[in-house]
């Protein structure tokens, strides 16, 4: 395994040696201030900086701020509203977003260009995505559909790019400042606060730093389902990054990440669960889950018109998540289970404009070290025994390599862009201490897969300038088995225990995506449909065993499916002071799988299926930017189309599905000067019940949220 890794540096080293031997002469076409990301450019979708009108993809870029001024508190939260994104909670501090119809491991989520991403996701909600603090960010990038051509395994449907927050003082201001951001709510019993401190000591050189407590109580639902006991629980984060202009076209960055959260209660499977519709309660008097992530990068880019190569970046990380759960069972036993993951990436990615087009190219390495453990013990509180393994398996690695090349051709007359890309991703697992499910001793698993992956996307603009434009793609997805797949054993849903499969296969991904896109005026809109082809998609099946109370089920590649859909987002301005959007999508999607015990495969709905829905608003401001007010609606149909998993979900998904709502929202804002800033919300104002499909706790009932922001 580490002669692979070693194989794997060597190929990035030696492709980032030739194109910086490439961009040795160095010119002024690029100044310096282009080397930052700004918040208008689109650069996830095509890993190159273009206008949202040359994007050849259903792309929404998050307004960061936005979303925590409409009262925000989690970063799945600002994805809220998305058309084809569920955000599903199993626990009040967790949040796995559904990218047209997957999650978990068919998710992927970038800091930065930074996989987040590791060998240990699970396949259904998780709750990494929770650990990336909101405040810390400046803006999201979401690019639905398949991208594995670009950003590897588990894009499948769709890629989060979040943007860390950037040093903002300009050359004419004083060369220190800041902010502090209190937000509180009453339906969470919540308080926030947050202090940034930037400066700029020299000309070429800046940095920011901000640290985040958080404090969240006991959620309290709708007027019939009051306060869901144990939900509440704390977060400390921290984030700095420094920004070095080492001449006007060669910049260097430094970005550090740390987030911990604090007894996080996955209440729906203990006896603090709620009845509501019908849902049943667990038996468990404990489930609760701590996580500490931490993240560091640096980053060097250098840009000139010399050479074959116009750019290049080269990203050197590290990225440890660690997670700690602890249960009490009904008989007063209990366990817990550590693990954590450290990996090291290296990314080396490259432009060109050439005689054949605009290429972006580039390779890709990450490895992951896992150390997973579990100890069980005695209602006395003596040691019980000490397990082979935790989640995943013990003293396991996992390794990671891509190589990708994109071209873009304009054809003659400009009607249309062509956007070909090729993919070679190569996979290596290696676990020494794994579960044996049959003999119940320990046992290795190892594995390597290989993919060449390909996509087209074609842009046809319909005028000169770009204000209405067509696009189609046909791309596909890989995604190889990780450590999640091939030796889980921990809970999977309601009642049920997953074991090790060390005997899977990569999941296949074909997606068909055409699409309309207009910036006219008054109108901005964006609408897509979308099929997405499964072939050997990995699904959980019971085996008929029972273990420890649990029925156990393992994996398979089932087989075919497809999920299809179509979404659309529109905003506009009525008039110099008012403005309105609307948003909304339908879905279907099967797949074959094993819905009993019985080795009998049939084609059931995908888990989770996202019921329409829609979102629309009405937002005034007084042309000064000052004074803002919104009326807001959430809504949705009831989620009855259920796979055979979510009708065993009984703590999560009532009988018979999740019931549809209509909830409404006033949200408003106002700047008292340049440096103060006050934001109010009155969320769920007719303190109705519901929840979001699948999850395992009901949304806020009226909730007033009060955020405030003073800069110095």
């Amino acid at each position: 395994m580490m002669r692979r890794l070693a194989g794997m540096v060597l190929f990035a080293a030696i492709l980032a040696e030739a194109a910086c031997a490439a961009v040795v002469v160095e010119t002024n076409r690029v100044a310096a201030a282009s080397l930052s990301t700004l918040p208008e450019v689109v650069v996830t979708a095509t890993r190159r900086q273009c206008e949202m009108q040359s994007v050849p993809a259903t792309v929404h870029v998050i307004d960061v701020q936005r979303g925590i001024e409409a009262g925000a508190r989690t970063t799945p939260e600002l994805l809220a509203g998305v058309p084809s994104v569920l955000v599903q909670k199993t626990a009040y501090g967790q949040g796995s977003p559904f990218l047209r119809g997957f999650t978990g491991f068919r998710t992927l989520f970038m800091i930065d260009g930074v996989r987040l991403n590791n060998s240990v996701f699970r396949d259904g909600p998780n709750q990494y995505w929770n650990t990336v603090d909101p405040l810390s960010l400046a803006g999201c990038e979401l690019v639905m559909g398949p991208a594995s051509v670009l950003f590897g395994s588990d894009a499948v449907g769709g890629t989060v790019n979040a943007y860390p927050v950037a040093p903002s003082l300009r050359d004419d201001e004083v060369p220190l400042g800041g902010r502090v951001l209190y937000r509180a709510a009453t339906a969470e019993d919540s308080h926030v606060f947050r202090v940034e401190l930037e400066g700029r000591p020299t000309d070429g050189f800046s940095f920011i730093g901000g640290v985040s407590f958080k404090a969240f109580g006991d959620l309290r639902g709708g007027r019939e389902v009051g306060v869901q006991d144990r939900t509440g629980y704390g977060e400390t984060d921290f984030d700095f990054r420094a920004d070095w202009r080492v001449s006007p076209y060669t910049a260097m960055t430094l970005v550090h990440q740390n987030v911990a959260q604090d007894d996080v209660w996955r209440t729906h499977k203990t006896v603090y669960g709620i009845d509501w519709e019908g849902l049943s309660v667990g038996d468990e008097k404990k489930r609760s889950l701590d996580q500490d992530r931490d993240l560091t990068y640096v980053r060097f880019r250098h840009d000139s018109s010399a050479g074959f190569v116009d750019s290049l970046e080269c990203t050197l990380s590290r990225h440890v998540q660690a997670e700690d759960q602890y249960r009490v069972k009904s008989n007063d036993s209990s366990d817990d289970q550590k693990s954590s993951v450290e990996t090291w990436g290296l990314g080396v990615q490259c432009r060109s404009e050439s005689g054949i087009g605009e290429l972006v190219y580039g390779a890709e390495c990450y490895l992951d070290d896992v150390d997973s453990g579990q100890r069980a013990y005695n209602a006395d509180g003596s040691l019980k025994s000490v397990g082979i393994q935790g989640p995943v398996a013990d003293d396991a690695s996992y390794g990671s390599l891509g190589v990708y090349v994109q071209d873009r051709v304009t054809l003659p007359g400009g009607l249309l862009e062509v956007i070909p890309g090729l993919r070679y991703s190569s996979f290596e697992a290696d676990a020494d201490r794994a579960l044996d499910p049959v003999s119940g001793g320990p046992m290795s698993v190892a594995g390597r897969w290989d993919a060449v992956t390909a996509a087209c996307r074609l842009l046809c603009p319909l005028s000169r300038d770009r204000r209405h434009v067509l696009f189609a793609a046909l791309s596909q997805g890989f995604r190889a088995p990780n450590l999640s797949d091939l030796t889980r054993l921990d809970t999977a849903r309601s009642n049920e225990i997953e074991t090790p499969s060390p005997d899977l296969d990569p999941e296949d991904y074909i997606c068909g995506e055409i699409g309309y896109r207009v910036s006219a005026g008054r109108i901005r809109a964006q609408a897509a449909c979308y099929y997405t082809a499964i072939d050997g998609m990995i699904v959980r099946t019971p085996t008929g065993r029972v273990i420890d109370g649990d029925m156990e089920v393992t994996k398979k590649n089932s087989g075919a499916g497809y999920v299809s859909g179509a979404e659309i987002s529109a905003v506009c301005d009525i008039s110099p002071n008012w403005s309105v959007r609307a948003s909304g999508s339908v879905m279907d999607g099967r797949v074959d799988g094993y819905p009993t015990s019985a080795d009998v495969r049939e084609r059931d709905y995908i888990s989770r299926l996202m019921p329409p829905t829609a979102e629309l608003g009405l937002r005034w401001h007084d042309g000064s930017g000052k004074r803002w007010v919104e009326l807001a609606a959430d809504l949705a149909s009831k989620a009855s189309k259920l796979s055979a998993d979510d009708e065993r979900d009984t703590q999560r998904i009532p009988p018979g599905g999740t019931p549809g709502y209509a909830v409404f929202h006033v949200r408003s804002g106002v700047r008292l000067s340049d440096a103060m800033t006050i934001w109010f919300a009155v969320e769920n104002v007719f303190d109705d019940d519901y929840r979001i499909h699948g999850s395992g706790v009901n949304e806020p009932g009226l909730n007033v949220v009060l955020t405030a922001s003073r800069r110095f």
